[in-house]
């Protein structure tokens, strides 16, 4: 943008700001799933191997060494359009469950007290109207839009987030759902419905074998499984 009205100067800054920032990003998640995935394991939801502290310099080593050839050999094989979109996919699906077990813990009565709480606005009437008004001025404006346009292979995404709104304004409606929480999942749902089917696919496998490694070693092996027992 700044190239094409002649202020090369400031495209300069932003390129090495945008490299800058890159690194950093970069730093930081290399440095986060290590100490996720030592923290999953010392509660029992991954090998006690994901735990290893380096003897010398006191970091998770082979989180660290793992982390790297997961993110290292796909980047090799996929282009950086691909790589980014599972990138965003992930990041916003891990944001749903944040909201969702936000959710989950406004509709227990016995809760772990904490100085902070999401303030609760009931959605029972908010929710459901603003849904309707937005599928209402849809259908107004593109009206192909759930007609034709939605029920294609490309665009089935969509499709599945306006299923999931409606389950979403249903309950809402009958649990007294907060609001906050609601369009939190729904902005992250939108987001993730942009996404072709083809990363829709690679994210689907992704997850499947993280819910296989859960059922078959973390839900037995986990703490808090065997407190309970």
């Amino acid at each position: 943008v700044f190239d094409a009205r002649g202020l090369k100067f400031i495209s300069g800054i932003v390129a090495i700001s945008a490299i800058v920032a890159t690194a950093s990003v970069l730093l930081v998640f290399q440095m986060g799933p290590p100490r996720i995935w030592m923290s999953m394991s010392r509660d029992g939801l991954l090998p006690k191997v994901f735990a290893k502290i380096h003897p010398k310099y006191g970091t998770p080593s082979f989180s660290t060494i793992l982390t790297g050839i997961v993110v290292a050999v796909p980047a090799l094989f996929l282009n950086l359009g691909e790589v980014i979109s599972l990138t965003s996919i992930g990041t916003l699906f891990a944001f749903v469950l944040v909201c969702g077990g936000v959710l989950v813990l406004q509709q227990k009565k016995e809760t772990v007290k904490s100085r902070f709480k999401v303030p609760y606005i009931n959605a029972q009437y908010i929710f459901p109207i603003l849904w309707i008004g937005v599928i209402i001025l849809i259908a107004y404006q593109v009206p192909s839009h759930f007609t034709k346009d939605i029920w294609t292979k490309e665009t089935w995404p969509m499709a599945g987030f306006w299923i999931i709104t409606c389950v979403m304004a249903v309950l809402a409606f009958l649990r007294r759902l907060s609001l906050i929480p609601i369009l939190g999942m729904v902005s992250c749902f939108y987001l993730m419905a942009q996404e072709t089917h083809k990363v829709w696919m690679r994210f689907i496998i992704w997850l499947f074998i993280g819910l296989c490694i859960y059922f078959l070693y973390s839900y037995k092996n986990s703490k808090l499984a065997k407190e309970t027992d």
